[in-house]
Order: C-alpha cells, then structure tokens, then sequence
C-alpha cells in the first residue's frame, strides 16, 4: 500500500492550507482513497492508498507549485483497516514518515521510502526527481495547455479555447515536454506498482 505523508512548507509565514487541498484531493481522487485524507499534525496530512497510478497523480499534484514537502511510504499496513486514518499504523506509515522528513531538505521537496526495498525506492525516487525538474521548468503558457488536456480535452479543443492555432499548440506542448510527461507517468505508475509487490 501507499501512504503519503504531507508537510507544508515554510507554514509560520504562509495561511494554513490543509483544508483546502484536503477538499481538492478527495474531489479527485474520490474513491481511489482508502480511507478519508486527514490532517494529522498541525500544518500536516496524510492520504492512504492501494492503487500505484493514483498515488503517482496525487505525488505530482501536491508537488506542482512547492508549497508541500511529500513523503510516500510503500509497504505493508495493519489490516482490518480502522475508520480513521489517524488510527491506521504499519510499514509504510512508518516509511511515509521518514520520507517526509528527508522530503524538507531535498529540492524536488518529494521522497520514497520502503524498509522492506529500500534501494528499490531510492532508485524509483531518482526517477521521480527527473520528472519534478521536468515540470518544475514548464511555463505558464505549457501549464495552461496541461491542465486543459487533464481536464479531457483535445489538444485541438484547447488550441480553440486558448485561442491559438493547433500547430501553437503542438510546439506549445513541445515545449512542455507533454508527451514525454505522458509516457514516463505511465512507466513510473508501473514501476511504483512493482515496488509495492515487492514490498510486500
């Protein structure tokens, strides 16, 4: 299973946070989420997970604008799940948690940690941190394009609504790096998946 574990960053300067990103990712994660996301700790959440590719999209999501420090944790977790994910322990709650600490003094702000593979996800994580310099370089422009695509439509529809041409739009989504996002998010859910297979 897949535990995330969330930290805002520099929380003493900036207004509290949680609630409203806690609202977003039950929105769109839905019932991918094992059990309801809830702040832990003060300026600190956590998401609970069995599915590779939606934990990956969660990952992606939080790190987007570098306002949270993400630890995910792959490993085994105590079984019958209990109603609150405040009451929930195993493997990788454990592993979440030092992977959110080890988050906060890296640039990509992200870690993966498993004590039961642990080279496995430090591996997987340097890939991780390839994709994160990737879209940490994307402009406004490419994130506009993004963001429209994820919302289902053609990339000749969002030409249309962003009033440009498809061809604007084709060297836009060059620039971004969109396809090349697209097929390694695809290899990396995978990868994540195998690491929680063997993680046991």
């Amino acid at each position: 299973m897949f535990v995330i574990t969330v930290d805002q960053v520099d929380s003493r300067r900036t207004p509290d946070a949680v609630a409203s990103v806690l609202e977003s990712l039950t929105a769109t994660l839905g019932d991918r989420l094992l059990l309801a996301p809830e702040r832990t700790a003060g300026d600190e959440f956590q998401l609970l997970l069995d599915d590779a590719g939606a934990t990956l999209a969660a990952v992606l999501d939080l790190t987007r604008a570098g306002r949270w420090s993400v630890g995910c944790g792959v490993g085994s977790v105590r079984r019958p799940l209990p109603p609150s994910i405040r009451e929930s322990t195993g493997e990788a709650f454990v592993s979440a948690r030092d992977a959110v600490d080890r988050a906060k003094r890296r640039t990509s702000r992200f870690a993966l940690e498993s004590t039961a593979a642990p080279e496995a996800a430090h591996r997987l994580e340097a890939l991780v941190d390839l994709l994160l310099a990737t879209r940490s370089r994307r402009s406004p422009e490419g994130w506009e394009l993004y963001d429209l695509l994820e919302a289902g439509l053609t990339q000749a529809a969002a030409a249309a609504r962003l009033g440009i041409t498809p061809q604007a739009a084709s060297l836009r989504a060059q620039a971004a790096d969109l396809k090349i996002e697209a097929a390694v998010t695809g290899a990396l859910a995978t990868l994540l998946a195998d690491l929680d297979e063997e993680a046991g």
